[in-house]
């Protein structure tokens, strides 16, 4: 069925008749889940969230049951930030409709559609920004349900460790770009060494914190009129992991380095009670979690089949940032003696 399609058979199989529906619009920006904002007739905003057949070739290793993954976040979230309450969820892939997830719309806009507009005061930004930290060390303060890991489960079952945890996650994402014979500025086997070499930092992370892993902009809902708005709402949890707080540094400051955003670190002490300490372990902990998201970037344009303008702007723009982390390992390890 086309996507448009399995909305409604979603839709009607939680008993939504159509003389209830006002509107039904299919929002973009995404490049996975065929996402739609259906209006009610009562007032009511409901997302729909229906992910792409299981297709062999056209996913990545860590890409079955996000929704799982998504939903877990809200759940965990709720008491600390911003976000979709989930109204209906399927996630048994020989269901009628297949899987999906029905939830209660945020309240704004994207952010990085606002952080265009020249007429956004800097105040406000930065006002924004340290609220944003804010709520997401709340997040942060959540403690997992006992293991290290993605919730859907992808990789197998939840793991003791981070250290575990995080070298499944980074062996997947390889053997898929070696899958897809993914363009990399680096050979995968030297990327595996490093990170086998690097692997004994992670064991300073001892509990399992719910990661969104995917804070940059369009993902941030900003709501209300200038000089008075809020962080309306975080979605898409679907990259979600039970694992390191710092990961989420890296989307939050996204091709940039989240030590020199003031604003942002003054919120999240306030929040966490403590400044993050961006000592030698943080840091290169911080490097391995830019590999990954930056390997994940360049691979996921392969079985997407994503156009060439994309696949090259991932080379132009993704791989020197890869090649800059994978640096900064090295230069890590060696400070860590």
């Amino acid at each position: 069925m086309r996507g448009e399609d399995i909305t409604s058979a979603v839709l009607r199989s939680v008993g939504l008749t159509e003389n209830r529906i006002v509107a039904c619009e299919r929002l973009t920006g995404g490049t996975f889940n065929t996402v739609t904002r259906v209006v009610l007739t009562d007032g009511d905003e409901w997302v729909v969230k229906v992910p792409p057949p299981a297709v062999a070739g056209t996913l990545m290793s860590h890409e079955h049951d996000l929704l799982v993954n998504e939903a877990t976040f809200y759940a965990h979230a709720d008491v600390a930030a911003p976000v979709p309450r989930v109204l209906h969820a399927e996630f048994a892939p020989d269901a009628p409709t297949g899987p999906y997830v029905i939830m209660s719309a945020c309240p704004g806009r994207p952010w990085h559609e606002l952080a265009a507009d020249p007429a956004m005061p800097a105040a406000e930004t930065r006002r924004l920004r340290r609220d944003l930290g804010r709520i997401v060390a709340r997040v942060h303060d959540v403690t997992g349900p006992g293991g290290f890991g993605c919730p859907g489960l992808a990789l197998g079952p939840l793991a003791p460790t981070w250290r575990q945890a995080f070298t499944a996650m980074t062996d997947a994402v390889l053997a898929d770009a070696d899958t897809y014979r993914a363009r990399l500025p680096r050979p995968t086997a030297g990327i595996r060494a490093l990170f086998a070499a690097a692997s004994p930092v992670l064991d300073d992370v001892t509990r399992p914190a719910p990661v969104h892993f995917d804070l940059w902009q369009g993902n941030l809902l900003v709501d209300g009129e200038s000089d008075a708005r809020t962080v309306g709402g975080i979605v898409d949890g679907e990259r979600m992991f039970w694992g390191d707080p710092v990961a989420d540094f890296v989307s939050l400051a996204l091709f940039a380095n989240a030590e020199e955003d003031d604003d942002l670190l003054a919120g999240y002490a306030e929040g966490a009670g403590r400044a993050p300490e961006f000592d030698t372990s943080m840091r290169l902990r911080l490097a391995l979690y830019r590999c990954y998201l930056y390997l994940i970037t360049l691979v996921e344009t392969v079985p997407r089949r994503a156009p060439r303008e994309q696949r090259d702007w991932a080379w132009r723009e993704v791989g020197p940032q890869l090649v800059s982390a994978l640096d900064d390992v090295e230069s890590g390890l060696r400070t860590r003696g």
